[in-house]
């Protein structure tokens, strides 16, 4: 069981990025604490992607403070991110993982022993020198996540990782998710499916226009959400 990351909890305060006239996050503040995962929902143009890459250290605040671990400065070094449409390089599944591994500074010799590891976590073991843009798309994403994972990271973000992805390619992923989070990754990931929301997430966060709506357990908002715009989107209404 990896420690606590210290790069938790992760806090926006009053945290706003703004690109012209568009809010894309508004004053919004919030905790993202170690535990089971925490999902992002809410309709197409919420915020959830923003969040995601500003949590990551990858987008600057407008305005507000954003820290991790209590500090608004954190190299991203424990932190890694699997984007919904992950970009394969020119290689085998095998040399993605060691162009992942070099990246993340693990010595060369250790390369062979965390290739298999990562492979068979994911379950690629049999696919490591197929290239790997021949592969479906449920096993690239599966790729994507041995790649962020030969990071060794503490907290992991998943932007909509199973969209587009048949039922048995998205079981797949999500059997791997709890296995990592079992494992003390902390798992920060969105979703428009509210099914795989009730299934992986310890507790849920609702975004509407870039403004946080409601966080809490995710029993808890699902049995009884304590706003009209959870009520709506959680019954399948249009937010607007």
């Amino acid at each position: 069981m990896r420690a606590p990351s210290s790069d938790l909890p992760i806090h926006f305060d009053k945290a706003a990025i703004v690109a012209g006239a568009v809010t894309i996050l508004g004053e919004l503040t919030l905790t993202i604490a170690a535990g089971a995962p925490t999902v992002l929902i809410g309709p197409n143009g919420s915020g959830k992607t923003t969040l995601l890459r500003a949590a990551m250290g990858l987008l600057p605040l407008t305005r507000g403070r954003l820290s991790w671990g209590g500090r608004e400065s954190a190299s991203p070094t424990h932190r890694a991110i699997v984007f919904q449409r992950p970009v394969m390089l020119r290689r085998s599944a095998a040399g993605n993982i060691a162009y992942a591994l070099a990246a993340a500074g693990v010595p060369r010799a250790q390369h062979p022993a965390r290739i298999d590891a990562l492979l068979n976590q994911v379950g690629l073991g049999a696919m490591a020198k197929r290239p790997a843009r021949r592969l479906s798309g449920g096993e690239q994403q599966r790729l994507a996540l041995a790649r962020a994972l030969a990071r060794d990271p503490a907290v992991l973000f998943l932007d909509e990782p199973t969209a587009s992805l048949d039922p048995a390619a998205t079981k797949g992923i999500e059997d791997i998710v709890r296995a990592v989070a079992a494992h003390g990754v902390k798992v920060v990931m969105s979703t428009h499916d509210l099914g795989q929301a009730k299934r992986l997430a310890g507790d849920i966060v609702l975004l509407h226009r870039g403004r946080l709506i409601e966080q809490g357990d995710a029993q808890a908002f699902f049995a009884g959400p304590q706003t009209e715009d959870a009520r709506k989107f959680i019954a399948g209404e249009l937010l607007v």
